[in-house]
């Protein structure tokens, strides 16, 4: 496929807009449908003006959940990406039927439509998450790999912060994770995000619609929401450093995430559009390296050559994973795909727009105030 029309949900979020503007410097037409959410786009949102001003960028400010517009947004379209999504693993523990409402039911309108009306579309993309994994894949040397079982309150309580073996109770040591590890979601975003999968596999198989799922690891990068005090580790510390205020790390701080530039996510989206032998396969997106949350944290510092400190706190949430990072074998034998940005470029890249933006208020004290409140947070 070159230069058709490309409809992307949520495409006025933060990877939806790195997205546009790869494809259209690609010569694709594109449309766009997003809700432009105030706690992703404050209470004031206003596309931005370079989407706005570009004859080739159609923009539909609709929710997914109640529009009648999805006719007109796809008819005679060439391919969909469904990035529109709620996320934010810790909000989503107490704000359960709006998550399944976004994510699981305003899916499940899009697939309809996909299966009962006449339609041009060739092949529809689903922006998933790593987080349904639960925690990664770890190796016992007594029962082989295995999938941990999620940390129990009682064992986060008492400081054992490593998972344990589901077979024997043994240590583990933490691997890739490939794509055929088993579901295990411990989280209400986990499985709104593996419901999102099923609907796309089982009606998008059904109707012979080809296909393909991608499980992004943690994205990071230029134009991330400053303003969401829930999701996205580096914008929260970024702000927090700005403002001379202390890095709270939870557990022991050596948990682990795969942080992957915004960049390698578009690059993986795109190649997955074009390849015509990405047909009904599920892919892991990210760098395949893992970082400790404290390391992330003291790089941050250093790259905005700020005064903040980090504390770990030995605090958990429920719903968190401790170590999750990405194979990614898969979707380099399929398309070609290869990181391109590590993370220290990566956050020198993201501190120099951080530091071009309007510093926001710190909404971090306050989120976990709430988690608190809730049992969530202990």
């Amino acid at each position: 496929m070159s230069n058709g029309i490309v409809c992307v949900t949520g495409g006025l979020g933060f990877i939806g807009s790195h997205l546009i503007r790869d494809l259209r410097s690609r010569g694709y037409s594109v449309r766009v449908m997003d809700n432009l959410s105030p706690q992703i786009h404050g209470h004031l949102p206003a596309v931005d003006g370079s989407l706005a001003l570009d004859s080739g960028v159609q923009v539909t400010r609709a929710d997914l959940t109640v529009t009648s517009g999805l006719g007109d947004f796809l008819q005679g379209a060439d391919c969909l990406v469904h990035l529109a999504s709620e996320t934010g693993t810790a909000q989503s523990m107490y704000e359960i039927a709006h998550y399944n409402a976004v994510n699981s039911q305003g899916t499940a309108r899009l697939m309809d439509w996909l299966v009962n009306a006449r339609h041009s579309i060739k092949k529809v993309i689903l922006a998933s998450s790593r987080s349904i994994y639960g925690e990664g894949a770890y190796r016992c040397w007594t029962c082989g790999v295995v999938t941990p079982l999620p940390r129990t309150t009682g064992a986060l309580a008492a400081g054992r912060w490593e998972p344990e073996c589901p077979g024997c109770l043994g240590p583990l040591q933490l691997i890739a994770t490939p794509e055929q590890s088993s579901p295990a979601p411990a989280s209400i975003y986990a499985a709104t995000k593996l419901a999102q999968e099923d609907l796309f596999r089982i009606a998008c198989g059904s109707s012979g619609i080809p296909f393909g799922i991608l499980r992004f690891q943690n994205v990071y990068g230029e134009g991330q929401s400053l303003r969401n005090p829930y999701t996205g580790i580096l914008s929260i510390f970024s702000t927090r450093i700005r403002r001379g205020l202390v890095l709270p790390i939870f557990e022991d701080g050596l948990e682990s995430r795969d942080f992957v530039f915004v960049g390698d996510v578009v690059k993986a989206v795109r190649l997955c559009l074009e390849a015509q032998t990405v047909v009904g396969q599920t892919f892991n997106v990210g760098s395949g390296i893992p970082t400790s949350v404290l390391d992330v944290a003291t790089m941050l510092i250093q790259v905005f050559k700020g005064r903040s400190v980090t504390e770990v706190t030995g605090q958990y949430r429920l719903g968190d994973i401790r170590h999750c990072y990405a194979d990614i074998a898969a979707l380099r034998s399929a398309t070609g795909f290869e990181p391109e940005v590590g993370l220290e470029a990566g956050l020198a890249r993201f501190a120099t727009w951080v530091a071009s933006q309007p510093l926001p208020e710190d909404g971090l004290d306050q989120a976990n105030q709430v988690l608190m409140e809730k049992g969530l947070m202990k």
